[in-house]
């Protein structure tokens, strides 16, 4: 919600929205790319795999995590920590449940932890280019935000969204308005304090 006015501010209209749209179809086939399988047997060779492809494409995501942070903080501290929590908020759940893959593809607890953490480590790598990288290309800053725009929405239309609507009952229903509401509240706390 911050990233994309942020965008507008510094680039023309269309060209922001259209790298937002060409962002979530990019989105779109990259996970396509991942969850290809050649066989539909579950003992098949590429089923198999599963802990490798996580791990790289867990590290892979956390660096681009990075680049959003930083292009985040370049265009204000207020952003950059509102681009931050997010991470954190969608990161958090998901290494849990990579770490999981991970011990279910045969990795031991010690192991399936230290390469999780090493995936995790990609965000630093990630902002540290993408801070001096952007910082040097002040005209590339609206198009990472608005790339960056791209992954949130599309992780809320492909995949919280749909999980959240597995669960039906009233209580868990109130939850989840309540905890999203929040996090707009959040996004609008630190967007108008800015």
């Amino acid at each position: 919600l911050g990233m994309i006015p942020a965008g507008l501010k510094l680039a023309p209209a269309t060209t922001v929205l259209a790298t937002v749209l060409a962002g979530m179809v990019l989105f779109f086939v990259l996970e396509k790319l991942v969850l290809w399988r050649h066989c539909h047997d579950s003992n098949c060779e590429v089923h198999g795999r599963a802990g490798p492809l996580i791990l790289i494409g867990d590290a892979f995501h956390n660096f681009v995590d990075g680049v959003v942070i930083a292009a985040a903080f370049l265009t204000s501290i207020p952003l950059g920590i509102t681009a931050s929590l997010a991470v954190i908020a969608h990161e958090i759940p998901q290494e849990v449940g990579d770490f999981a893959i991970l011990l279910d593809s045969g990795y031991g607890r010690t192991k399936a932890l230290l390469l999780n953490g090493l995936s995790a480590a990609a965000t630093l790598p990630g902002a540290l280019i993408a801070y001096f990288w952007l910082g040097e290309t002040q005209d590339a800053v609206p198009y990472m935000l608005a790339l960056s725009a791209a992954s949130f929405i599309y992780i809320a239309a492909a995949d919280l969204i749909p999980s959240l609507h597995r669960q039906v009952t009233p209580a868990a229903s109130l939850r989840q308005l309540v905890l999203l509401l929040a996090g707009i509240g959040t996004i609008a706390l630190f967007h108008f304090r800015g």
